[in-house]
């Protein structure tokens, strides 16, 4: 997996309707609050009524749209996007949004998510005549939409998502309008949040408050929302089959202080630390985090537990998440540079290492290493989260299944490959059991492996073609 061991969402979007209002600048800010979502691109579309302005480049989003380039980008409608590609797929030409011209006009174009059956289309659009310049998905959406161009832009991409499989969250901006689409099952989060007379729609709620825009709701799954001169509509047009939120957002994807789909993600992250202490009661001095993914869920454990809670980890927050490269040498000398050990605190003590999740274990096995080298007694490690045995191919940027350690490894083995005296996963139940909804309402399965959207034929996720979030591979119906 590129960039260590956690799993990455691959983006994260804003858009913005503010007749009057600097609209760039708010979508910079709310691009700066996602970045968590996405650190290797960024790009903003802008409309003024007439036209679309466009930049993007490669990097963060304040070496993007700096010297004076948010000056240039005039208008009152805009749509951000944040981005992570898969390794391999870091190119300019797949940064977003992208912007087409059809018969219909302008529109821009922003996706977070994976369309299951992108291949699939990518091929028949091209049989007919379509031509591509990405190795996007995105690019896919575009040219559906174009094909359904005889009437309304609205109408368009109805069309189009009809037609589509899998994950999306779609932020539209043509030059007089503003129009946010989330998937039957709402894989992907999206909110809406309002600022004054404008409306704003974006990935999680925290670009709301980075605006300082009132959070109204999530965009429902299956529903289109439209936002021009005449306000804001709603129109359910996908039926909604089940609802399958990433639960992978609560443990580790967002930030904690977003609140989504009706649960505030800092809340659960401690759940999920109260849960894992009624799990297991381990012999200890101390609760330290991994930070900063491992705070919430440690403190949780701590308070459960009766621990006292101390930051034994400290973390360099220099050392952004692309600063860790695939290559093994620089991603071990990375895990030295991002966190160093309080060895005044630690030496001599028990200590219960808390973290969000395990995917490949190299990353923790160094962690676990540096608190033997600091004096622990012993380092028991707690996971939020159940054993990550299955890829995801609805958005986020997992390995292949061979890469999960946890797919080929007992408890006890990966225990012993990473060194430490006991290791503990929070059990799909206890998981569950933390959010107390009536029926199923996340998907699980990362850890599980029931699906509950169309997945990819058997090793179609090996292919190297990138999506605007992740692969494209061909479908199967699920249960095949």
């Amino acid at each position: 997996m590129a960039g260590g061991d956690k799993p990455r969402e691959e983006c994260g979007g804003f858009g913005i309707y503010g007749p009057g209002l600097d609209v760039a600048r708010l979508t910079f800010y709310g691009l700066f609050a996602l970045q968590h979502r996405g650190q290797e691109s960024a790009g903003m579309a802008v409309a003024d009524g007439r036209t679309v302005h466009l930049h993007k480049g490669m990097g963060l989003a304040p070496e993007v749209f700096g010297g004076g380039v948010l000056d240039l980008l005039r208008g009152h409608i805009a749509v951000g996007h944040v981005r992570y590609s898969t390794a391999g797929a870091s190119h300019l030409m797949n940064a977003q949004p992208l912007v087409f011209r059809y018969a219909q006009g302008i529109i821009g174009l922003a996706h977070n998510g994976n369309l299951t059956n992108a291949g699939l289309l990518r091929r028949r659009l091209a049989a007919a005549g379509s031509i591509f310049q990405t190795t996007s998905d995105t690019e896919v959406i575009g040219n559906l939409m174009a094909r359904h161009g005889g009437g309304a832009v609205e109408e368009s991409v109805v069309q189009a998502v009809r037609e589509l499989r899998g994950a999306y969250s779609l932020l539209i901006l043509t030059e007089e309008k503003l129009i946010a689409v989330r998937d039957p099952f709402g894989f992907r989060p999206l909110c809406l949040g309002r600022l004054g007379d404008a409306y704003v729609v974006a990935s999680e709620s925290c670009a709301l408050d980075a605006v300082e825009a009132e959070f109204v709701r999530d965009v429902a799954p299956g529903e289109m929302l439209v936002v021009d001169e005449h306000g804001l509509t709603s129109h359910l047009i996908l039926p909604s089959p089940r609802r399958a939120h990433c639960i992978f957002e609560y443990i580790y994807l967002a930030r904690p202080d977003s609140y989504m789909d009706g649960f505030h993600v800092h809340r659960m992250r401690r759940k999920m630390g109260h849960q894992l202490a009624r799990e297991y009661r381990v012999p200890a001095d101390l609760v330290i985090p991994v930070p900063d993914s491992g705070i919430s869920a440690a403190r949780g454990y701590a308070e459960a537990a009766g621990l006292p809670y101390e930051e034994g980890l400290m973390k360099n927050r220099y050392v952004g998440r692309t600063f860790i490269q695939p290559e093994q040498s620089t991603r071990d000398l990375g895990v030295r540079l991002k966190l160093n050990p309080i060895r005044d605190l630690l030496e001599g003590r028990r200590v219960i290492l808390v973290d969000d999740s395990l995917v490949r274990g190299t990353t923790s096995g160094k962690i676990v290493a540096m608190l033997r080298e600091s004096g622990v007694r012993s380092v028991h490690l707690c996971l939020g989260s159940p054993p990550v045995r299955y890829p995801c191919y609805y958005g986020i940027d997992t390995a292949n299944r061979e890469e999960l350690v946890a797919a080929h490894k007992t408890v006890e083995e990966i225990r012993r490959m990473l060194g430490a005296d006991g290791l503990y996963y929070l059990s799909l139940e206890g998981l569950r059991a933390v959010f107390g909804v009536q029926g199923d309402v996340f998907c699980t399965a990362c850890f599980s492996g029931d699906y509950p959207a169309e997945v990819p034929a058997e090793g179609w996720h090996k292919l190297t073609f990138d999506m605007g979030g992740g692969k494209i591979w061909e479908p199967v119906p699920v249960g095949v």
